[in-house]
């Protein structure tokens, strides 16, 4: 198979002790691409340091929004500057959490905008996360619907709101959760996506796949992830590892596989 894992978190703390493991595991499993996603300044420069050391991997520069209070024309000028270094596919993870909270939402509103702008700016995709703000999420990217290449990070349904995404140009991020039994309305909403409109990916350590929900999830396991979704859209898993790998390639301008 040919696999890639569009969202992962190997740069973290989490894999200190068996990075070099974790990859091998990875490209044992099929897997030839994952992309190192920045939460922050530190962990930006963490996933290009990654990058660039570890030919199957990439990097994404970005605030989270948790952190979106810290969002200053300065910090933007530090990503745009990182952003320039090589292996960088795209600006994120950028967007709305309104479950946590963590940061005001006019804060996050601002963040989320700024990135969207040096995403535009800069020529990359966006990496977009969305927890319980999908209406506010579209809305602000529709405002920039053409121009911006989103994807939305662990997309988690139903239909008619991956309908409304693929139609305004988003790609749908399919992780973990699809496996878990009380996500039928996901696996109904990606039975029927369009091929090219959806990615596969991790988000390790966490959102483990079900096989080995509640340890530490890593980029091997989208082989899992890529199963759920073959027996959910009635293809093989060779089918969606090939669509959704030349999707994610396409979207970062990435050739080829890592080696």
């Amino acid at each position: 198979m040919d696999l890639f894992d569009t969202h992962a978190h190997v740069q973290l703390s989490a894999f200190d002790s068996d990075r070099d493991d974790v990859m091998a595991r990875a490209f044992a499993a099929g897997v030839r691409g994952v992309l190192n996603v920045g939460i922050d300044v530190p962990s930006s420069l963490a996933a290009v340091a990654v990058a660039e050391n570890t030919d199957l991997c990439w990097a994404t520069v970005g605030l989270h929004p948790h952190d979106a209070a810290a969002w200053t024309p300065e910090l933007a000028d530090e990503l745009r500057d990182i952003a320039g270094r090589p292996r960088v596919g795209a600006i994120g993870e950028t967007g709305l959490d309104y479950y946590r909270d963590l940061a005001p939402r006019d804060s996050q509103e601002t963040a989320f905008r700024g990135q969207i702008e040096l995403s535009i700016d800069l020529g990359l995709p966006l990496v977009v996360h969305n927890r319980d703000a999908t209406d506010d999420v579209l809305a602000i990217l529709g405002e920039y619907a053409g121009s911006v290449r989103p994807l939305l990070h662990c997309f988690g349904g139903p239909g008619d709101v991956a309908s409304r995404a693929v139609e305004m140009g988003c790609v749908l991020g399919i992780g973990g959760t699809v496996t878990y039994p009380k996500s039928q309305a996901l696996r109904d909403a990606v039975a029927v996506l369009p091929d090219g409109s959806f990615v596969l990916e991790t988000d390790s350590p966490w959102l483990t796949p079900q096989f080995r929900r509640g340890r530490r999830n890593e980029p091997a396991y989208v082989a899992a992830v890529a199963e759920k979704v073959a027996e959910a859209r009635g293809a093989s898993v060779d089918a969606v590892a090939a669509t959704t790998t030349q999707a994610a390639r396409s979207l970062f301008s990435i050739q080829g596989g890592g080696a």
